[in-house]
């Protein structure tokens, strides 16, 4: 079959490589074949490919996605046939974070399209529990939203705006345009965002934002207060560099909270300033992944409370993964599908 795969850092190529079985000599009980529809392109694929997030090489990146499934195995709750998405973290069930309910902090966790091999392939194996039954009528493009989706559901869960809350929103990439809808269902107002990139800017006001600005018009801190009509109460930043890390500790107000919902480069530091903490009770929070949030991504999506159209910005076959990395490198991309059968 085709797949992508990163041989080390740096250096990648589509190339046939053996189909995926669920049973096996290096396979588990229980395991099942998705034939991939849609598989998104996620920062931590680019980090893979970079070689600067803990990937297993040679490796074949891609965790966001929906599709088919081929073998069941010995599944017994899936069929071959069965449309479904995938969330790729697979955790151990024994370790102290497992036993504590928080799976996703698990010390021996893996990933499908990280440790193991993902989606930019025809097919896919994976333990079954993984897998999710898509709802009558959502898409595999909509579907293979629901990872990013459900990440967001569960940054919500640790830290989330209050109705009348003003939220500042750091970044609008597509994990910042989905914050920003949801953050509108929670009743944020008024939400602005910043974003470099005009495109960006203009799609946040269509999808629920206030306001926005632009970071290098001028000094962000001073527009960014005075949209909201003084510092946020709740500060979401979703563009994972030191500069907005930095900045969300700079506008939020007294009692207020900040998510630092992006990844920021291993190392990155910024400064912290213990009085103010101290003194206007400011809580930080970070969100990772996603435990427990896959049933009500896929619900918002079935249910059309998220707009998906303007989130997938380009579509590519397979064949073209190396031209879909490469646009989802560009800064006035968003979601970059590939689509293993064409």
């Amino acid at each position: 079959m085709l797949a992508l795969v990163v041989h080390e850092p740096g250096r990648f190529e589509v190339m046939q490589v053996e189909e995926p079985a669920p049973q096996g000599a290096r396979a588990r009980t229980g395991e099942v074949v998705v034939e991939v529809a849609a598989c998104g392109i996620c920062g931590t694929d680019l980090h893979i490919i970079d070689g600067d997030y803990h990937a297993d090489y040679p490796a074949i990146p891609g965790h966001e996605m929906s599709g088919t499934v081929v073998d069941a195995g010995d599944s017994a709750h899936l069929s071959a046939g069965d449309r479904v998405a995938v969330n790729p973290n697979i955790y151990c069930q024994s370790c102290r974070m497992c036993r504590r309910g928080m799976p996703h902090l698990c010390t021996t966790a893996s990933a499908v399209g990280v440790t193991r091999p993902g989606g930019f392939a025809e097919r896919c194996a994976m333990p079954a529990e993984q897998c999710l039954p898509l709802p009558e009528g959502l898409s595999f493009r909509d579907a293979a939203l629901m990872e990013p989706l459900s990440c967001c559901l569960h940054g919500l869960a640790v830290l989330a705006p209050r109705p009348g809350d003003r939220v500042a929103i750091l970044g609008s990439g597509t994990v910042g345009l989905m914050m920003t809808q949801l953050v509108r269902l929670h009743g944020g107002a008024p939400i602005v965002v910043s974003e470099p990139d005009a495109g960006k800017r203009a799609l946040a006001e269509r999808l629920g934002a206030d306001a926005t600005i632009d970071p290098t018009a001028g000094d962000p801190r001073e527009a960014i207060i005075d949209a909201l009509g003084g510092p946020a109460d709740f500060v979401l930043e979703a563009a994972g560099i030191a500069a907005t890390a930095a900045l969300a500790l700079d506008i939020v107000g007294p009692g207020g909270r900040v998510l630092q919902f992006g990844v920021c480069p291993e190392g990155t530091e910024v400064a912290m300033r213990p009085r103010q903490l101290f003194r206007d009770e400011i809580t930080i929070a970070g969100a990772y992944t996603n435990p427990f949030t896959d049933d009500r991504a896929l619900a918002l999506l079935a249910a059309g409370r998220i707009d998906t159209d303007p989130l997938v910005s380009d579509e590519f076959a397979l064949a073209d993964a190396e031209a879909a990395i490469a646009r989802a490198r560009q800064a006035d991309s968003f979601k970059i599908h590939v689509h293993p059968g064409g």
